[in-house]
C-alpha cells in the first residue's frame, strides 16, 4: 500500500512537472518572437523612418499620432510579461523537481531510481528544446542611432541544425552525440536498470555510463552553452541574455548524475 501511494505521488509530481516545463516552453517561445519582433524595428530602413516620424511629431507636435511607439510599448510589454511567466513556471518546474530528488529519503532506491530517470529525461527534453541564450549584436550609426546588426536565439537543437545547415557537418554530429544522444541512451539505460535490475546487463550498462559520464555531464552542459556563441553570426556581441533553457539543460545534469550515484548504489546492495 506505501508503495503504491509513493507511485502515485511522483507520478502526480512528474505530470505537474511536464505541466510546469511546457508553459515555460512556450513562455519562453513568446518571449523570443516578441523579442524578434523588436529587433526588426531597430534595423537601418526602421531607424531611418523613426527619425523621420520623429521630425514629423517635433514639427506637427500633439497632432501627430506615434502609431509605431504604441506598438513598440505594446510588443514591449508582451516580451515582459513572457519573461516574467517563463521564468515563474521554470521555478515551479525546478521546486517539484527537487521534491522528486527529496523522494530519496522517502522511498526504495529503486522506486527513485524509477521516476528519477523518469524526472531526468523530462528535464533533458526541455533542456534541448527550450531557447538557452540570445545574443544581439549592435552597432551605433550616425544619424540613425543603435543598429541591430545580428539577432539569434536558440535552443541546443537548434543550434546544431544551424552547424548542419552551415556545412559545420563534423561539429554538429559531434555536438549532437555528446549532447542529444548520450544523455538520452544514459536516462534509458537508467529506466532500463530501475525495471530490470536482475537482468545481467544492468552492471555492464552501469560501468560503461561510468567511462563517458564527464562526457555526458558537466561537459556537454559547457559544451551547449558555448554552441550558441559559436552558432551566432561573427562580431562583437553586445549583449548575450541567458534563457530558461539553460537552467533546464543544468537541472538535467545534476538529477542525472544523482540517479546514476542511486543506480550504482541499487546495484552495489544487491550483489551484497
Amino acid at each position: 500500500m506505501k508503495k503504491l501511494i509513493s507511485y502515485i505521488i511522483l507520478s502526480v509530481i512528474l505530470v505537474f512537472m511536464a505541466f510546469f516545463g511546457f508553459k515555460a516552453y512556450t513562455q519562453a517561445t513568446l518571449y523570443e518572437e516578441a523579442t524578434t519582433e523588436l529587433v526588426s524595428y531597430q534595423d537601418a530602413p526602421q531607424q531611418a523612418a523613426f527619425q523621420l516620424e520623429r521630425i514629423a511629431k517635433s514639427l506637427l507636435g500633439d497632432l501627430y499620432i506615434d502609431e509605431r511607439r504604441i506598438l513598440l510599448d505594446g510588443v514591449r510589454e508582451k516580451q515582459d510579461k513572457a519573461m516574467v511567466q517563463a521564468k515563474l513556471y521554470a521555478l515551479y518546474f525546478m521546486a517539484l523537481l527537487t521534491l522528486m530528488l527529496l523522494s530519496f529519503f522517502l522511498v526504495s532506491l529503486r522506486t527513485f531510481t524509477l521516476f528519477g530517470s523518469l524526472a531526468a529525461m523530462v528535464t533533458l527534453i526541455f533542456g534541448l528544446i527550450t531557447p538557452i541564450l540570445m545574443v544581439t549584436i549592435h552597432k551605433e550609426v550616425e544619424y540613425l542611432g543603435d543598429i541591430v546588426l545580428s539577432f539569434e536565439s536558440k535552443g541546443v537543437i537548434g543550434s546544431i541544425e544551424k552547424l548542419f545547415e552551415g556545412g559545420d557537418v563534423v561539429v554538429a554530429i559531434v555536438i549532437l552525440l555528446f549532447s542529444v544522444v548520450t544523455p538520452v541512451l544514459k536516462v534509458l539505460s537508467l529506466l532500463f536498470i530501475s525495471l530490470f535490475i536482475e537482468s545481467n546487463f544492468a552492471h555492464g550498462i552501469v560501468k560503461f555510463f561510468k567511462m563517458i559520464g564527464k562526457w555526458s555531464m558537466v561537459d556537454v552542459f559547457v559544451v551547449a552553452v558555448f554552441l550558441v556563441y559559436l552558432t551566432a553570426n561573427e562580431g562583437d556581441v553586445s549583449r548575450a541574455e541567458i534563457e530558461v533553457g539553460l537552467y533546464f539543460f543544468l537541472a538535467y545534469v545534476i538529477v542525472s548524475m544523482l540517479v546514476s550515484l542511486s543506480a550504482d548504489k541499487m546495484l552495489h546492495r544487491l550483489k551484497n
